[in-house]
């Protein structure tokens, strides 16, 4: 049944959203993205609306697990494929409005690393999904 495929490609691409976004931004970016962006409206790690993230998470993994549907996107490689696709202008998006309109970011520089690194980082979450939803029984 394709909800059943939308529902368990949107759960597990909210997990694989909210681990891999720990390994990526909490852990393996931390530093470089404290030291490059303007974080006075960012909340000390402490301070963080935990279920907000989580919901954000789950609702990314939801929105693509539709699109992957209604373009009958099957396996890993398509995924990562229409994922890193909608990412990549997604984040063009708001990452020049940002950058346009705020200090957030502190250099150019800064925009392109992030779109690059969030391009990847859907792309992977994509594959993940894909994986998902191409798994058991074909529709027909």
């Amino acid at each position: 049944m394709k909800a059943n495929k939308i529902l368990l490609g949107g759960l597990a691409g909210g997990v694989a959203s909210f681990l891999l976004g720990w390994l990526v931004y909490g852990v393996l970016l931390m530093d470089f993205w404290e030291s490059n962006f303007n974080n006075c409206a960012s909340r000390p790690m402490e301070e963080m609306v935990w279920w907000a993230l989580i919901i954000s998470n789950f609702a990314s993994g939801f929105l693509l697990a539709f699109i992957f549907s209604w373009s009958n996107t099957k396996g890993w490689l398509d995924g990562a494929r229409i994922a890193g696709i909608v990412a990549l202008f997604m984040i063009i998006s708001y990452d020049l409005s940002f950058y346009s309109m705020s200090t957030m970011f502190n250099s150019l520089n800064v925009v392109i690393i992030d779109i690059v690194v969030g391009t990847v980082f859907t792309a992977i979450i994509g594959a993940v999904i894909g994986l998902v939803m191409g798994m058991g029984k074909k529709e027909a």
